[in-house]
């Protein structure tokens, strides 16, 4: 390396260091100590070894960056701004101010470049791994000999923090596993978290950890030592097998001289008279901010631009593949692009009505295996469940260290990894992932549910086993206050089917829904398949709320339900009106979908001259005062279950059609 390489590139590293420590200085707030240690391993990672268009930035074959240390965002910040991304330098400026681009942690949708929303320490390392997934999938469906279509590395840089959090041992787990060669994740060991040195809570032996785990693990023991880090990556991407993390030892706060090495460097502003010893320790004017010396603009632009002649040739490369595979180059063009193939939706199964009763979850199993044919971009799988939340595709392969086009995955006993890895597949365009679970382990996945919701990305989340239906297991696995909690979330779509046709629509809803996550809820127990030629159509569903059964005349009075409380109001129903009580019943599968509705749809279904109103629904009441009014009702559940045969449970908790009469007629 000449001198003036030398120097323009320690010149560039300095000058990102100082970008963020001014950034966070003039926001009064932030983390400006590892952007300042690791600005090192950013500037190898842009400027050597990243394929990435700065002016493309869905470019299909990029190498995907994360930032699972998701707090020192300004370090990313700063190398998007140098290398030419859509982000000013009073994007900077504006950092975690109100409607900047620049927010407190790197958010997927708001800033170019970012390619997943991270911040919860664990996710981006756990997203990772959905993201290789993503990768391998593709290109065991789509590259061919001589077209090399998809051949992508995920980097990460995660911390001290990201491998304390449990999700990461899960991932890390199912990674080695999976042989995910794809990945290189750069761990900075810097020894210091909020309360002080790691010393207190965090002595293990990482590198033997992930040994263990099945990755290749190299050690780097000064991140200024960027020949070292070179290498390092170099070797990293020749291990095709195993997937990657290299060590990196950093001295947090690198230049500052009394803060570097210490907790106050973490999550707090250095303080203006420490930057300035910054700046002169780093050679830069300490009576300047944001100083970006235009020759390192010009470095860093030029390493971006490098980009754009790799998707360029990428380009070529897919319009020869496109020549030669006109169906399948087609195909990709279509679900890359968010569409879906047609007459896909002629496969959804119909139940008749005179078929045996049937639990959710079977029904949805037999949904998944009707579709799954037609949808090449749906897969997934479950937490160990595949049998009891029938989510197996029965005519595909499992997705394994040899198999890469499997389509049915395996994610072990690791509800949270399963959650985070389906956000990285989502994010991976061409994919339609899903992941099953019982209801009561959502618990396990909150973190990667409400990030999902954030981003506005459409992972398909299964929950079978939805209430003290599923019986003898007990308080433990019987969920109570799921529902309402999920429900709760924004941007979220919880449903929860009635019978066999309504579950059909329901995986319709989420085949093709956008701008967030979808939630299904399944039963355990057999539930009567609704007459549609003498009920309300199934297809009421896309609507979140329909009239089922009307009464004989105006209502004197409103049931409405969810899942498998819809068969049980229908009974009681038939016992209201032969007391001469006129009775709707409303199944109402979705609030989410029903808030959706115009105020006529919305009027219809509940007119509000029909303050009678009774909602059924075995879990927390919590919210449904909404749809009953002042002068309704709701029978749930207000107490944890218990260990029983479901049918002594229903009578136990007073889920029995008398009760639903006594409650009905007690409004009147």
């Amino acid at each position: 390396m000449s001198a003036t390489t030398q120097d323009i590139e320690t010149l560039g590293i300095n000058t990102a260091r100082v970008l963020a420590a001014d950034a966070v200085q003039k926001a009064n707030s932030g983390h400006p100590g590892t952007p300042m240690a690791l600005a090192p391993m950013a500037h190898v990672l842009w400027s050597k070894f990243m394929n990435y268009n700065p002016k493309s930035t869905d470019w299909a074959n990029r190498d995907r960056f994360i930032l699972s240390a998701g707090h020192a965002c300004m370090l990313q910040y700063a190398f998007l701004y140098l290398t030419g991304y859509d982000l000013s330098l009073d994007d900077i400026k504006n950092f975690r101010q109100m409607n900047s681009k620049t927010a407190g942690h790197p958010e997927y949708g708001l800033c170019p470049g970012v390619e997943v929303t991270t911040g919860p320490l664990g996710q981006g390392f756990a997203n990772g791994v959905g993201f290789a997934i993503g990768q391998k999938h593709l290109a065991a469906r789509y590259n061919k000999p001589g077209f090399d279509l998809f051949n992508y590395k995920i980097y990460v840089i995660c911390s001290d923090g990201d491998l304390m959090e449990g999700v990461t041992s899960e991932a890390a787990s199912l990674a080695g596993h999976l042989e995910l060669g794809n990945l290189i994740y750069l761990y900075d060991d810097n020894h210091i978290s909020i309360e002080g040195s790691t010393d207190i809570t965090f002595n293990e032996d990482v590198s033997a950890r992930f040994r263990s785990y099945g990755w290749h693990v190299q050690e780097v023991n000064d991140v200024n030592d960027t020949h070292a880090l070179e290498l390092a990556i170099i070797n990293a991407k020749a291990e095709s097998q195993k997937p990657s993390i290299i060590r990196v030892r950093s001295l947090i706060a690198y230049g500052s001289p009394n803060k570097s090495g210490t907790a106050g460097s973490h999550g707090a502003p250095l303080g203006a008279d420490e930057l300035k010893l910054v700046k002169e320790f780093f050679g830069f004017d300490p009576e300047k901010s944001f100083n970006v010396p235009p020759e390192v603009l010009d470095y860093y632009h030029k390493a971006g631009a490098r980009g754009e002649k790799t998707e360029e040739k990428w380009n070529k490369l897919f319009a020869d593949y496109k020549a030669k595979f006109p169906e399948l180059a087609a195909e990709y063009e279509l679900l890359s692009s968010g569409g879906l193939p047609e007459g896909w939706k002629d496969a959804l199964p119909v139940f008749k009505g005179s078929d045996p009763k049937m639990a959710t979850r079977q029904a949805s199993g037999k949904v998944l295996n009707a579709i799954a044919g037609k949808l090449p971009n749906l897969i997934g799988g479950a937490a160990d469940l595949s049998p009891s939340t029938e989510t197996n595709l029965k005519e595909f392969d499992s997705f394994t260290s040899e198999n890469r086009a499997g389509r049915n995955f395996h994610f072990g006993i690791r509800e949270h990894a399963m959650g985070s890895a389906l956000n990285g597949m989502a994010l991976t365009k061409g994919v339609i992932p899903f992941g099953a679970t019982f209801l009561m382990f959502s618990e396990y996945m909150r973190p990667p549910i409400r990030l999902a919701a954030i981003m506005k990305i459409n992972p398909i989340f299964v929950y079978t086993h939805d209430s003290i239906g599923l019986g003898e297991d007990g308080t433990t696995h019987q969920p109570i206050e799921q529902l309402a909690s999920l429900r709760s979330i924004p941007r979220i779509t919880v449903i929860r089917p009635a019978d066999a046709n309504e579950t059909a629509y329901a995986w319709k809803v989420a085949v093709e829904h956008k701008d967030g996550p979808v939630v299904l809820v399944f039963t355990r127990q057999g539930l009567p398949i609704l007459d549609q030629d003498k009920y309300g159509k199934a297809d009421g569903l896309e609507k979140g709320a329909y009239i089922l059964s009307e009464g004989s005349k105006g209502p004197d009075l409103i049931l409405m339900a969810t899942g498998s409380e819809v068969a049980l109001i229908m009974e009681a129903q038939k016992q209201l009106e032969a007391d001469g009580i006129s009775t709707r019943v409303v199944s109402m599968p979705s609030w989410e979908l029903f808030e959706k509705q115009d105020a006529a749809y919305k009027e219809k279904v509940f007119p509000k001259a029909s303050k009678k109103r009774l909602a059924v629904e075995m879990a927390s009441p919590m919210g449904w005062h909404k749809y009953t009014t002042d002068e309704g009702d709701m029978l749930g559940m207000t107490t944890f279950g218990e260990s029983a045969p479901a049918e002594d449970l229903y009578k136990h908790f007073g889920f029995t059609v008398e009760n639903v009469v006594k409650r009905a007629k007690a409004l009147l």
